[in-house]
Order: structure tokens, then sequence, then C-alpha cells
């Protein structure tokens, strides 16, 4: 089998997931998140586009419901044993054959938690599943359980982490001497991924922001490329990916001589990752980071050009999404806790001067504090 962990690591993931259940009364959980499910077993498939299901009851006994496509995926990257197929077919409902199963394993009037809060289980389906279920046992929401267990991170996963960190490093540096008068935001990309690739990594859980001029200020991917111009500024959103395990990276870069407002929002923005990293301490909570964050802010001038988050915990993520919970907002009262991964992002957006700076990095908390995990420092980047 191709497992990315030893089979006690997967062993203790259960049995930590077990006391989660035990302590919620909880007789079966039903998973659909794909993380959950490489979490817990390892299984590696973006099949859970469709309907599927992983069953773990209070035994720790586990029954995989999916596909005939993802029959040997899941044989092949999982420690699943027990694996049941729904038949494609017209008509068919995946959630009645999830029942069914449930039946077998005598579960019929018992406590079932499901984990509704995950693209793994559409509004459609999950409807499906309601129906199905609305008589059959005592349901509940169980969506935090497994993504809180997720939150911390073993050893073996920091490792994972590291070099997904140290991926991310590598696709700057490959960028980096592309960035200049006329250059190619497409060329700019492929070298980005390509040394991710040729480090062994591997599709990040969405794609890379990349945007110049006007461009530069957008938060999000969008289709189209463009060259870069003699004075310009370009945003990048990248994460090296190793094993599932993401480790993001921001920056806004200058092309040519940057303007006075561009070195305005990057003491603001330095001001302000720095005041984050001091708040990412045990003793803290998420929402104390996303406050020192808007202090700085406040103090530049700037609250109405940042954003409403600050940041978020990374881990092993699939499509469509790197962002993992809990975020740095407001009044979140998540603690601060030794071994999380978690991303901090300034991000800046002066829509009346067209002015974008952008400055972020992943960091590994610990008792001593927040540490990078990111070799490059914080300059501003001027090509």
């Amino acid at each position: 089998m191709a497992l990315h962990f030893e089979r006690t690591e997967f062993d203790a993931r259960r049995d930590r997931l077990l006391i989660e259940m035990a302590d919620r009364k909880l007789d079966a959980l039903l998973l659909f998140a794909q993380e959950s499910m490489y979490w817990l077993t390892g299984y590696d498939t973006f099949g859970f586009c469709f309907f599927q299901c992983l069953v773990v009851n209070a035994d720790g006994t586990m029954v995989l419901l999916t596909r005939s496509a993802d029959l040997r995926q899941a044989r092949h990257t999982s420690t699943i044993e027990n694996i049941n197929l729904w038949t494609d077919r017209d008509g068919a409902n995946p959630a009645a054959d999830l029942r069914n199963l449930l039946n077998d394993l005598d579960l019929l009037g018992c406590q079932i938690g499901v984990e509704y809060d995950t693209h793994g289980l559409t509004a459609y389906n999950g409807r499906r599943l309601d129906e199905q279920l609305q008589t059959f046992g005592k349901i509940s929401d169980a969506s935090n359980i497994v993504s809180r267990l997720r939150l911390f991170k073993s050893p073996a996963e920091i490792a994972k982490a590291t070099k997904a960190a140290e991926l991310a490093d590598d696709a700057l540096d490959a960028a980096l001497p592309l960035i200049k008068q006329g250059a190619d935001e497409g060329k700019i990309l492929a070298a980005m991924q390509g040394a991710i690739f040729a480090g062994g990594g591997d599709y990040p859980a969405n794609e890379f922001i990349i945007g110049s001029g006007p461009d530069a200020l957008l938060c999000r991917y969008k289709a189209g490329r463009r060259k870069l111009n003699k004075n310009d500024q370009l945003t990048l959103e990248w994460a090296g990916v190793f094993h599932h395990y993401h480790a993001a990276m921001m920056r806004t870069v200058i092309v040519g001589k940057p303007t006075k407002r561009h070195q305005e929002l990057y003491e603001a923005a330095h001001d302000a990752l720095v005041a984050v990293e001091e708040a990412m301490v045990p003793g803290k909570t998420f929402g104390d980071v996303f406050d020192a964050h808007a202090r700085v802010m406040e103090a530049h001038g700037l609250t109405r050009h940042r954003l409403n988050a600050c940041g978020y915990s990374l881990g092993a993520r699939f499509t469509p999404s790197w962002m993992d919970m809990p975020m740095f907002f407001g009044g979140n009262p998540e603690p601060i806790a030794p071994d999380m991964t978690l991303f901090a992002h300034m991000i800046i957006m002066d829509s009346e001067t067209e002015t974008a700076m952008t400055l972020g990095r992943t960091y590994l908390t610990s008792e001593a504090g927040a540490k990078p995990l990111s070799r490059h420092g914080l300059d501003l980047i001027v090509r």
C-alpha cells in the first residue's frame, strides 16, 4: 500500500477519535470530508466529488461506501479493509445504500454523528441523507470532531509541513529571476509549480493566485494572463505542498521603482505581521492574533483597506481550498496551542490609488513562540 505514514500513526489518530466519540456518546460517525478520511486512514482520492462515506464505529472498525472507480484507490492508499460499493445507475440513491449499510452494522436507533460541514457532502446529497436517516436513529452534527483533531500536528505531520515550506521557498526562488519588465505571468506560474513538482510535491488544493497591475489587488485566482510593465506590481499567493500538507506564502513584488504608497503599505504590512507573530503564542486566542493585526492597520490609517481575517490553519487539504479552520478573525475564542501550522497574511488593497501590498508566511507554534517555516525574510522584494 502507498501509505504516507506509519501504521502506528494511523492507530494513534484512530484512538484520539474514539476518545472524542466516547465523550459525545456516539455509536458511529459518518465522515464525508476527504481530509478526515485521509487523516484517519490515508485514503487519497478526488472521488469525493461523488457520494462517499466512511463509517467509523465506536469499537474502531471502519467501512467505506464509495463507487467502483475508487475501489482500488482505497485499497492502495488506505488502511481501510472493508469497502462497500454503490452502483452508478439511473435513479441511484447512495444515501439509501448507506442506510442499508448502517442497518447491516446494527446501528438502528443508535447515536450517529454526521460530518455535514464539508465540500464532500453537497446540499443535495445532505438532504437525501437526512431523508434516509430521519427515522433511523439519533442524528447529530459532528462536523468539528476530526477537523479539530487535525488542528494539532504530530511530529510526522510537522515533518510534512516543513517539507512543504521548503518547496514553497523553492517556488519563490524559481519565480524571482523571471519577474521583470516584459515577463509573462504564465511563465512565472509554470516555474513556481514546476519547482514544487520537481521537489516531489503535489498539486495545491486551490489555484495559485497571481495578478499584476490592477489585478494585483485581487485575492483570488482569475483566468487570463498579462505581461509585466516597466513599473508594475505583482501579487503572488502560493503554497508548497507535500503529501497534501500545505505551507502557504504571499508576497507583492515591485517591478521597477516602488511608489511612496507601496513603501507606506509595506511598512504597515511588515509591522502587522511582526505583531501577529508576537501574539501567536499559547495563552492567546485566534481572535487576539487578528486584533494585533487590526491595531497596527488602524495605527497606519488603513482600517478600510484591510480584510476582516488575516490567516488560518493549514494542513492536509483537498480541493477546492487549502484553507483550514480555525481562522484569525475578530472574537475567535480558539486558543493558540503548540504544534499548530498557521498561515498569517497581511493583505492591504488601496483601490483609490490601485496599490497592492501583501506579506505572509506559515508558522509552527510552540511554547517558545511562533517559528517561521520559510527560509525567506520579510524584506520588500523589488526587481
